[in-house]
């Protein structure tokens, strides 16, 4: 069913679909407002590691609406910002789980950096993981 008449729009929702069913599989997960919320929290993680043009180079490439999940609430002044250890990426994203908490934080932000290698080129995935700090590197390994 077209709404817009235009498609990107319009498939847009089964796109953000498709990416919560991949990453609810790679996790063995059930619950995609859980796996929605993960991918919001680490893009958000990953977008405030980036500087503005990394940041902005990675999301050209995001489909729109997860472009929309990329940038909503971002104040691009604040990035990079200055918290950049492992330890710091995986306490703000599984700080968000408080009522289920993650089993294994680690897997879970790798499964996300696995689907984007997954979507977005190699190429930008590369100056990506380059931008981020060694011990964050091992996390898209």
């Amino acid at each position: 069913m077209s709404t817009t008449g235009i498609s990107t729009l319009d498939h847009a929702p089964q796109v953000v679909a498709a990416w919560l069913n991949e990453l609810c599989e790679d996790l063995d997960w059930r619950e995609k407002p859980r796996a929605y919320l993960l991918l919001h929290e680490t893009l958000h993680a990953i977008r405030d590691l980036l500087g503005v043009d990394e940041a902005a180079e990675l999301a050209a490439q995001l489909p729109v609406l997860v472009r929309g999940i990329f940038f909503e609430g971002w104040d691009p002044s604040g990035t990079p910002i200055a918290a950049r250890s492992k330890a710091d990426l995986i306490e703000r994203i599984s700080g968000r789980f408080s009522k289920q908490p993650l089993d294994d934080p680690e897997r879970a932000i790798a499964a996300v950096f696995d689907l984007l290698r997954r979507h977005v080129s190699f190429g930008e995935i590369d100056q990506v993981r380059h931008a981020m700090r060694k011990p964050i590197r091992e996390l898209w390994d």
